[in-house]
């Protein structure tokens, strides 16, 4: 009989314990701060298997006609007195024959420019430092001095390179072409990530165009220095670099048709345009992305945002820009590896500074294809 009475009394207890026990539970769970994922969704994705999107570069323009702007104009920024300008009429004959002087803002444009030129160019490339931010350069004596000694100067513009933009307004030479190439493809400043997105290489169709403009432009100024029997020189070095540039954008449609509607992210604005050319769903918040561009913090939002995402298990890539480094992309590059996030690394300007655009880019695009095709395998 005692027996029994200790058992009722301990399985009385037991039942009380866990009453209680539940009982906090249940106001733990009732009273508990929300998670701060709560709310944020992330696409699923993906859509294999879309139209392969063709971005092969197209043939020669017979005309500058249909281009926004005439290539051989001057597009001066806000504040800029200079004004247009016309070609040289003074010739410059180096060797064995005409070497125009050409300085390019970055070393992208000064590769392509070069491989366009080929031995009636030389090339200076302002920004080729690989450990350099080009959001944070700065200008010098040397910079200054390079400019007013060129005859054809190209400029990515919006707002990428306004100490260019700056040192070629104040520095008085007369006799220039400058190629603005944001001026010239409409790409304001202003606008949001995308219309005043300045990472203007990275897009497909904007490298055709400026290759076209750099052709017209190079043909106008030795025509101008008395040099029109090198046009045809300088039409063959278009239909080389050209060929070479749509087998290189041979892969973003293969990555289109492989991947499209894949659910990325970016730590930077740096891949809005790739991840259009490619079909890729880009779903890191903007303010995030264009905040890093422009080297400021993030707004606290985003940032919770875009932890979430990756966290979420529906992000398949990161793309970390490894130029512009900060705590905060440091932060969500350990979480996407953390998550099982394949993540990349790309790079505003030519790595190697020694190599050619194409195998810069090449390399990336195939990076890309291999951090997707990974994640598609399960790795």
């Amino acid at each position: 009989m005692e027996t029994n009475l200790k058992v009722g009394v301990g399985v009385a207890v037991a039942v009380v314990i866990v009453l209680v026990a539940a009982g906090i539970y249940a106001a733990y769970v009732l009273n508990a701060a929300p998670s701060p994922c709560v709310g944020i969704s992330t696409p699923v994705g993906p859509t294999p298997n879309v139209t392969v999107l063709h971005t092969g570069i197209h043939p020669l323009p017979t005309s500058s006609a249909s281009t926004p702007q005439s290539p051989a104009t001057y597009s001066p920024g806000p504040g800029d007195p200079k004004g247009t300008v016309p070609p040289s009429a003074t010739p410059s004959v180096a060797g064995p024959g005409l070497v125009i002087n050409v300085v390019a803002g970055e070393n992208f444009w000064g590769s392509l420019v070069g491989q366009l030129g080929g031995t009636h160019v030389n090339v200076t490339s302002i920004i080729s430092d690989p450990n350099t931010d080009p959001h944070e350069f700065q200008s010098n004596d040397s910079v200054a001095i390079a400019i007013s000694r060129a005859q054809y100067i190209i400029l990515n513009n919006v707002g990428y390179d306004t100490w260019a933009t700056e040192a070629v307004a104040g520095d008085g030479a007369t006799g220039q072409t400058v190629l603005n190439i944001g001026d010239s493809l409409g790409v304001r400043v202003t606008g949001g990530i995308v219309t005043g997105n300045p990472h203007l290489w990275y897009n497909p169709t904007y490298v055709n165009q400026t290759v076209a403009w750099m052709y017209d432009n190079l043909t106008t100024i030795a025509t101008a220095d008395g040099w029109s029997n090198l046009t045809g020189y300088f039409t063959d070095q278009y239909h080389n670099l050209t060929s070479s540039l749509a087998s290189l954008y041979d892969e973003v449609g293969v990555i289109k048709h492989d991947f499209g509607g894949t659910v990325v992210a970016a730590t930077e604005s740096i891949f809005v345009y790739l991840a259009n050319a490619t079909g890729l769903n880009l779903v890191s918040p903007p303010a995030f992305m264009e905040a890093v561009a422009e080297a400021n913090d993030p707004p606290d939002a985003s940032v919770v945002t875009f932890q979430c995402q990756l966290e979420s298990g529906h992000v398949k890539v990161l793309v970390f820009n490894a130029q512009t480094v900060t705590p905060i992309t440091t932060n969500m590059k350990a979480i996407a590896q953390e998550s099982n996030v394949s993540v990349m690394s790309v790079t505003e300007t030519i790595v190697p500074p020694d190599t050619t655009f194409q195998a810069w880019m090449g390399g990336e695009l195939n990076a890309l294809f291999v951090a997707l095709d990974a994640n598609a395998l399960g790795q």
